[in-house]
């Protein structure tokens, strides 16, 4: 079975968040529109994802639209990060609406939804809500999977519904480094100064592929 079909399969990139004790959030590309009148959407996230936990608590949760000109400090902490373990919304730019955080920066609109049913889908839960809110904010690009993964050459953690696991084949003559916070795959020598360009760490989270 060749997995990399996958890839050909086009979505967008999201955020979704949620409330309970903290602002919680990560970031999906598994958004659907089921329904037009009085809409309906999908989401799916891991079972082993704090949001999900939050979001099965609260029955909430909002969908920020990430555009092209996305911030790579968002994807670090949002794609590779745990909410329960750092406060994924420090120095980023949001807002509360209906008790919900919704990001402000770099994003082309937003869906506040309530849960209308949880499907069991092995390792991940597949999410039904009603649309109760929403709101286009600007006309920047809405930024796609193919995009990430093609454009701005990010990777999807290992959590995400369409992670696929890749070997890391090195170019002749030629050092690997990984980043060990997205896995970012950096061809040639690391110098000190070096800024991932997917999550915008420094150069010490890059590790040697041996």
């Amino acid at each position: 079975m060749n997995k990399n079909i996958f890839k050909d399969i086009n979505y967008g990139m999201y955020i979704i968040s949620s409330k309970d004790e903290k602002n919680v959030g990560c970031v999906i590309n598994t958004f659907t529109q089921l329904t037009s009148k009085n809409p309906i959407i999908s989401i799916c996230l891991n079972k082993d994802n704090y949001t999900n936990k939050v979001i099965k608590k609260t029955k909430k949760f909002a969908v920020s639209i990430l555009s092209e000109k996305f911030d790579s400090n968002i994807i670090a902490k949002f794609g590779f990060q745990s909410s329960e373990k750092i406060n994924k919304f420090e120095n980023i730019e949001y807002q509360i609406i209906d008790d919900m955080p919704i990001l402000n920066s770099n994003t082309c609109g937003y869906l506040i939804c309530e849960i209308i049913d949880i499907i069991d889908v092995e390792s991940h839960d597949l999410f039904i809500a009603r649309v109760i809110e929403c709101e286009k904010t600007n006309d920047l690009i809405p930024m796609t999977y193919k995009y990430y993964h093609e454009v701005i050459k990010g990777t999807a953690p290992q959590k995400a519904s369409t992670y696929i696991e890749e070997k890391t084949e090195p170019k002749k003559e030629q050092e690997i480094y990984i980043c060990d916070i997205c896995g970012y795959v950096h061809y040639g020598p690391i110098t000190d100064d070096f800024i991932c360009p997917i999550c915008g760490v420094n150069s010490s989270h890059f590790k040697k592929n041996i």
